[in-house]
Formats: structure tokens, sequence, C-alpha cells
């Protein structure tokens, strides 16, 4: 099996099988974007407790990149230190911008995990949004989370 083949799989993995969809009842923020160029959108929302993000779940409508990505974004975040998911997301969006020349590291697909089958979608800009989304709502969802709790 190709790695591209392997990365199309993986995502098509998280687009039928979605981690951490459905909106918890308890949450401290939540926020809504919308791709405004394709209309992908999500809702997101997340409750912190010290400083680490106990819960996230999510609802989306759009296509396979955006809602897969939502759902490897939450497995990957659930359970982790806000500083480490803010990494992850800087790191992911380094990723997005490479425009397919990234040079991935194994400390990359440690740290990425499933995230790394989005590779491929760097070199097509039009999809780069649609893999952002879910990322950039957990930044804006932690960051009111954040403000609440202080």
């Amino acid at each position: 099996m190709s790695m591209d083949s392997m990365y199309q799989q993986i995502i098509l993995d998280h687009y039928k099988n979605p981690q951490h969809r459905g909106l918890p009842e308890n949450f401290d923020a939540e926020v809504h974007h919308v791709n405004p160029t394709c209309g992908d959108e999500v809702t997101l929302r997340v409750r912190v407790t010290d400083g680490t993000i106990a819960e996230l779940g999510w609802e989306g409508e759009g296509c396979s990149i955006s809602q897969a990505s939502t759902s490897v974004m939450s497995d990957l975040v659930v359970g982790k230190p806000i500083s480490n998911a803010l990494e992850l997301q800087q790191k992911f969006l380094e990723l997005m911008q490479s425009r397919g020349t990234a040079e991935i590291t194994d400390a990359d697909e440690e740290l990425l995990e499933d995230a790394v089958a989005f590779e491929g979608v760097s070199k097509y800009p039009a999809r780069v949004k649609c893999a952002l989304l879910g990322w950039m709502a957990m930044k804006s969802a932690v960051a009111d989370a954040e403000g609440e709790q202080s």
C-alpha cells in the first residue's frame, strides 16, 4: 500500500467514524466557524480543567477533509494540556502551509499522528481552509474558555 493510499484511508476512516462528534452539555466555550469559500462549518464546545482540555465535542457539515480533520484534531487534543494542544495546532498549520513541500520527520509523525495524513492536502490551497477549520475552532474555543476562567 502506498503512503498516499494509506493517508487517504486514514482520512476516510475519520470521515466515516468521527471521533468526539456530538456536543457535550457541560462546556466552558462554544464557537461556530464557517469556511465561506465552500460552506463547510463546525460548531465546537470545549471544557477546560486545570489547564487541560478535559472535553471537546463538535458537530459539523462539509467535505470529508474538514470533517475528518476535525475528528483527528479532537482525538489528538482531548486530555492534553492547552499548551500541547496549541503546539499541535501550530505544527498542523505549518504542515498545511507547506504546499506539499514539508519534510515530515519521525518526530512530526509521532507528534501529529493521524494528522500527517493531511500533508497531501497542503498541495491544494483551496482545500487547506477545509483541513484547518476544526483546528482554528479549537484554538478559538480554548482562548474563550481560558478567558472565562481568568
